[in-house]
């Protein structure tokens, strides 16, 4: 399905031969007309890209042709890449290199001579290619078109949440809850006190069934039966250890923020027996209920193993909720007879139809689109996911034959296994534009219920050169932004969170198989059951704990990506000269190989917890094209490579290191540096006295034991926007600080365990025109809330989670017209106070759009 991507990697490659830089390199290396005849050839072929694209499902020759174009694409983009290094290397060598360097440049390949030479011969190689295969695209009647009109119509968001379904959101599901509900309430079978009643949900994939067991979870008749309640998702790894400490985690909401990580520690440490204590000291007396969500394992064993572990500690009338898609699975495990989810009626998927593909009463405007709607709701064979997603398809659509097209379209005549909607999913997917595509493609290389962030998905993106060249005053994050949004429009990601200035979200597991389907020709997530890599995978993901793949067979050597986690010494990517992307979290190397620095097309090196790495090879700042360094949690890392300034395309840093002064003049000669964190760095007691980044947008500084001084102020970082400040117990933020730091333009602050903060200091009242987004967690010794806080006029966001003595919010909050989102958590005083409805200070707060009171949410339509 990767020809599907086509049309966007054409485009990518038009507009490098195209820029201006491209131009005046070519020149310069004498290669201009050699990159011209490449260029001319590669634009008529792209012309038709999209008619090719349209009829392949029905002809196999012309998916061959589109194949073989897609190899000539992929060796084309890695000559120009070659390209660029050189360029990149020659900036370097001309800024910061030596006479010694300079002399060596010369006479190795690098010579511009030697250089020009080889380039010549593989553009030509190219070129001749190209022109081969491009010969061919007339005996298949293809049409010229110019522009991708699979484009994202673009609408306000309804806003919605997923952690607590509303009665509202849900549609055709009242007596589905009215029976689950029923089944809860019942005391156990034969009065037996001693048994555990287990009821099972039971559908196929995309029913609904998570959505269901949600509704039924924060109902308040349950809250009142069930004082304990915990929710599990399961999913693929039925793990006895892990999924005992998940329960453990989910019954007790209020370990303290800075013990999590050792608490988790120490639970991973213990054995079956002492885990199932501290369970049993978890549920003694309480009467609960449990949700295991999406469960797959159909191994009696297993399972039996962990009721009984659940059952030493259940009170009479406990019960164990189950979602799964197997009915073995559900005989196996209930108690009760199984509710069996069926598909929603023809009426009420066309309500959810209605939904999401008019704006509320507009349907009666188009009389001409209900009949065909109606029809189209029929093919989705009552799934919500596949309404949803085709209602939504479909919004600010109004043409009859767009409609007729969505009815029509021959992808419901796929092959398929039965009861199986993914035709519905892939339409939505056929109708995504090619740039779209490649960039959904990749939720492949992630497992089931991943947890996404922003963060990872520009790196991601932006390191395979995913995302469009920004235009003026936009940057890549802000493109990645715009596509995650495009995304969500089109139903494919849940739990789409705003947490100012990035997002989170999931995708449906029907979305992954999606995902996982549309990339099997260049994405692979290996396991122990993939015995050889075939030799057209682009993306590698190891996604099994323990597998190193030291049996794996390969043919691939143009791997662009490889996801390794907890890699060993074993290791080995000398062969994967075209790397852009490698992710080595957990892993346990003690040192990096050397040829490490000839992965010059690296744009992405993650590190992240590698406990043992000491040194970090001088040679890793060659990497001209690298854009992300991940060294956060190396705590053994003794010292920083030597030559930081020559990484000039780094665009996100994360450092932690043994070393007490950082090579800060380094760091600030990154130009391209927007984003930069000091974490666990124990030794350093200054920051940036002094040190101008012209360009930095994020600043985030995690537990940094005898950090004292961090001097913020718009002179030196003029284009801060979000400051995160973390465990940093000595760190004094009111020294230091004149009345310039009133000029930060930040839009994002973010305070937590911050011991030593009585107040807040008073630089934030300077960002009162900028700031959208406000966080204070387990800040136990902050007492009030200046009065100027509502002169934040701007602010969205406001939360407040385990300040302890914090008794009031200040006066004039009512001021803060645009504030959306206010959440207080585990403050004792302040939840009595602003108790939705009935706290005496509920007037203060209650025009907020959605308020949070220790996990009770509200949300008012304005």
């Amino acid at each position: 399905m990767a020809e599907s991507f086509l049309f966007s990697i054409a485009e990518s490659l038009l507009s490098k031969l195209a820029s201006q830089a491209y131009e005046e390199a070519s020149r310069v290396l004498g290669l201009y007309d050699h990159l011209k005849n490449l260029k001319d050839t590669l634009s008529l072929v792209q012309a038709v890209l999209l008619d090719a694209d349209q009829k392949q499902e029905k002809n196999h020759e012309l998916r061959e042709w589109l194949r073989q174009l897609k190899r000539v694409f992929f060796d084309a983009e890695n000559v120009l890449d070659e390209f660029e290094c050189q360029t990149l290397q020659n900036q370097v060598i001309k800024a910061h290199g030596t006479t010694k360097d300079k002399v060596s440049h010369f006479l190795s390949t690098s010579n511009p001579l030697v250089f020009r030479y080889k380039m010549a011969q593989q553009i030509k190689d190219i070129s001749m290619r190209l022109d081969k295969v491009a010969a061919d695209r007339h005996k298949f009647g293809l049409q010229p078109i110019d522009v991708d009109t699979r484009v994202v119509h673009r609408r306000e968001m309804r806003e919605m949440t997923y952690s607590h379904v509303n009665d509202s959101d849900v549609i055709g599901r009242e007596q589905d809850k009215g029976e689950i509900i029923e089944l809860l309430m019942q005391q156990n079978p034969n009065d037996d006190h001693k048994s555990l009643s287990v009821i099972p949900i039971v559908g196929m994939g995309g029913l609904g069934k998570t959505t269901l067991a949600k509704f039924v979870f924060n109902d308040k008749g349950i809250n009142k039966c069930f004082p304990l309640k915990m929710w599990v998702c399961v999913s693929d790894d039925f793990d006895l250890k892990q999924l005992i400490i998940k329960i453990i985690n989910s019954a007790d909401d209020s370990v303290f923020l800075a013990d999590a990580p050792d608490r988790q520690k120490n639970l991973n440490k213990m054995d079956l027996e002492q885990l199932q204590n501290q369970l049993r000291n978890k549920l003694a007396d309480q009467k609960f209920l449990l949700v295991l969500d999406d469960v797959w394992n159909e191994d009696r064993v297993k399972w039996v193993g962990l009721r009984n572990l659940i059952h030493v500690g259940a009170a009479a009338g406990s019960k164990i909720l189950v979602t799964t898609r197997s009915h073995s699975i559900a005989s196996m495990m209930g108690t009760a007879s199984s509710h069996i989810l069926q598909g929603l009626s023809l009426e009420d998927s066309w309500s959810l139809f209605v939904r999401w593909a008019f704006n509320e009463g507009e349907e009666e405007n188009y009389p001409q689109l209900i009949n065909i709607g109606r029809e189209i709701v029929k093919k989705c064979r009552g799934v919500p996911l596949a309404v949803r997603t085709l209602g939504s398809l479909l919004f600010s659509k109004f043409e009859a034959n767009q409609w007729e097209d969505a009815r029509d379209n021959e992808i419901w005549n796929l092959p398929q296994k039965k009861d199986d909607i993914l035709p519905a999913l892939k339409l939505s997917y056929d109708l995504m534009p090619s740039y779209l595509r490649q960039c959904f493609a990749l939720f492949s290389l992630y497992p089931k219920d991943y947890n996404f962030t922003s963060y990872g998905v520009i790196h991601l993106w932006g390191a395979l050169g995913f995302l469009a060249s920004p235009k003026k005053n936009r940057a890549q994050d802000d493109i990645a932004i715009q596509y995650l949004w495009e995304l969500f429009s089109r139903s494919l990601l849940q739990d789409f969170v705003s947490h100012g200035t990035y997002y989170t979200f999931h995708i449906h597991d029907l979305v992954h198989d999606l995902a996982l389907f549309v990339a099997k020709d260049d994405c692979l997530l290996v396991n122990s059951h993939i015995q050889s890599i075939p030799e057209n995978i682009q993306h590698l993901s190891f996604v099994e704990k323990d597998f190193h793949g030291k049996s794996l067979t390969t043919k691939a050597v143009g791997v662009r990506t490889i996801i390794y986690p907890g890699a060993g010494a074993e290791a080995n990517f000398e062969a994967n000269k075209y790397l852009r992307i490698l992710h080595l979290t957990h892993s346990t190397f003690e040192t990096l190989p050397p040829f490490i620095g000839k992965l010059k097309h690296l744009r992405c090196l993650n590190l992240r917890k590698n406990k043992k790495i000491k040194r970090l090879p001088d040679s890793i700042c060659k990497l001209q094209n690298l854009q992300f360094l991940f060294l956060k949690g190396c705590t053994e890392l003794e010292t920083l490579p030597k030559g930081l300034r020559k990484l000039i395309s780094l665009y996100h840093f994360e450092i932690t290191t043994k070393q007490a002064v950082l090579p800060e003049n380094e760091i600030a000669n990154l130009s391209y540096l927007q984003y930069l964190t000091i974490a666990y760095c124990d030794n350093v007691e200054s920051l940036f006295s002094g040190i101008e980044f012209p360009v930095l947008k994020l600043l985030s500084v995690w537990c940094c034991k005898r950090l004292k001084s961090l001097p913020l102020d718009s002179k030196h970082f003029p284009a801060l926007e979000t400051l995160h400040v973390i465990k940093c117990d000595k760190l004094e933020l009111f020294k230091g600080h004149g009345d310039q730091n009133f000029n930060l333009k930040l839009k994002e602050v973010t305070f937590v365990i911050m011991p030593q903060l009585e107040i807040l200091p008073h630089w934030v009242q300077g960002c009162a025109n900028t700031l959208l987004s406000l966080h204070l967690s387990y800040c136990l010794n902050l007492e009030v809330l200046p009065d100027w806080l509502p002169m934040l006029t701007n602010l969205r966001e406001l939360n407040i989670d385990f300040c302890l003595k914090l008794r009031s919010l200040p006066d004039g909050m009512h001021r803060l017209t645009a504030l959306e989102h206010l959440r207080i958590k585990d403050c004792d005083e302040l939840c009595i106070k602003y108790k939705p409805q009935v706290g005496e200070c509920w007037d203060q707060i209650s025009h907020i759009k959605q308020i949070t009171i220790d996990e009770q949410k509200i949300w008012k339509k304005r």
